[in-house]
């Protein structure tokens, strides 16, 4: 399998390299008024309105700083481009079936309804976002 890798609040994380459409730098976003936690608001991609999600309060981290610039990862879900917000982008890494486990226990209960699994790399590990579930509304 295939994973296009970021990292938020000093993990790993890994997305399905055939659900992403692209990684960008941060764009202007749209406030959406009344919009639940986690909706960053709208961005225009090349003319098209995209959903941002931040992942950062689904995944109980804490705000970014505000001088910070977040990244997006563009993914898609159920046939719509949605924008995640992201520390930093990494690589895309390739790892066998056969490293994939379950997420550790040590991850809170609120993730690990957001993470598929986990991978063992070379000093780190790789924690797989279920997209689904991390941009459900």
């Amino acid at each position: 399998m295939q994973y296009v890798t970021f990292t938020l609040g000093g993990s790993l994380y890994g997305v399905d390299v055939t659900r992403v459409q692209e990684a960008l730098r941060s764009h202007v976003r749209t406030r959406v008024p009344l919009a639940p936690v986690g909706t960053a608001g709208l961005v225009n991609l090349r003319g098209q309105v995209v959903l941002t999600i931040d992942l950062r309060p689904r995944l109980g981290l804490a705000p970014l700083a505000d001088d910070a610039e977040p990244m997006m990862v563009v993914v898609q879900v159920a046939g719509e481009p949605i924008s995640l917000l992201v520390d930093e982008i990494g690589d895309v890494v390739e790892v066998g079936p056969e490293r994939f486990e379950q997420p550790p226990d040590t991850l809170d209960a609120e993730l690990r309804e957001l993470i598929l699994g986990a991978y063992k790399l070379e000093g780190d590990l790789l924690l797989v976002l279920d997209v689904d579930a991390a941009t459900a509304t």
